[in-house]
């Protein structure tokens, strides 16, 4: 059954987008930095993540907000390996979302079949080649810089337009080097070298990701392009009630998925979509 939640499916098919729910084990996500530090916490909240309805608990090590810097793969590693063993053994479907191939390459040893990649593969020139080798399904997302410089490169003359060509390159160098094309998912990368008006146009063209022929997973949870929907100063918790709204209006344009840091919100909107479209199908 959990093979059954996070395999490729094609872009056009029927039914809701898999739920990716988020797992930081680190002091500084933006989010919830330093909650799930501990590998109790860790493992109690993935546990509650999966019990509320996600399909797959994307777990990482090193903050990508705007402004963080890199750190050792060492010290990521030593963050998330040991709760990805116990996720696997107990049984959980996980991905590891990190830029760095040796970390994708141990998290494949302990048996996760998922790599998350914010950089798309730039960040680390081996990172390809670990995918091929290991044969895990990797999500690509759109990059253009770390962390700490990404905003001074937030410029485009047709976002939509340069993104997809983006992506569509590294589709293709993933096929040089031996990467399946069943294996690959693609993400436009919302709030990576992005301005907000930036993520609104990608999220309106979202069938022209889709048209790629590849699966797309959104990751608009809680960023601060959802801010203006919120009150101000609110906490970043106040922005999923926008997140599960553009969970249903991702689903309706194609997504294959949605990374979510609140889950139940996401999975009743999405089954409400659901409802929606299977009593347009049925009336």
């Amino acid at each position: 059954m959990a093979s059954e939640l996070v395999r490729i499916r094609p872009a056009a098919r029927v039914g809701r987008p898999i739920v990716v729910g988020v797992l930081n084990i680190t002091p500084d996500s933006f989010s919830d930095g330093g909650q799930f530090l501990s590998h109790d916490a860790a493992i109690s909240h993935a546990v509650q993540l999966r019990s509320q309805g996600a399909d797959l608990i994307d777990v990482g090590g090193e903050s990508t907000r705007p402004g963080a810097e890199r750190i050792d793969p060492a010290v990521e590693q030593a963050r998330i390996l040991s709760v990805l063993t116990a996720l696997v053994q107990r049984g959980i479907p996980v991905s590891v979302d990190t830029m760095n191939s040796s970390t994708a390459e141990a998290a494949a040893r302990v048996g996760v079949r998922v790599v998350n990649d914010v950089s798309g593969g730039l960040a680390d020139p081996e990172m390809y080649r670990v995918v091929a080798r290991t044969g895990v399904r990797y999500i690509a997302s759109h990059w253009r810089g770390h962390s700490d410089s990404m905003q001074d490169l937030a410029e485009y003359r047709d976002v939509v337009r340069e993104v997809r060509d983006s992506l569509k390159s590294r589709i293709a160098e993933m096929l040089v080097w031996g990467v399946s094309p069943d294996r690959i998912i693609i993400d436009p990368g919302l709030g990576f070298a992005k301005t907000a008006q930036h993520n609104w146009a990608l999220l309106a063209g979202l069938p022209e990701l889709v048209s790629l022929g590849y699966p797309v997973l959104i990751g608009a949870s809680r960023k601060r392009f959802l801010a203006q929907f919120a009150e101000e100063g609110a906490p970043t918790t106040a922005r999923d009630p926008a997140t599960a709204i553009i969970s249903a209006l991702a689903a309706q344009s194609g997504a294959w998925g949605v990374r979510v840091h609140d889950v139940p919100s996401t999975v009743a909107t999405l089954a409400v979509w659901s409802a929606w479209h299977s009593g347009a199908r049925n009336g």
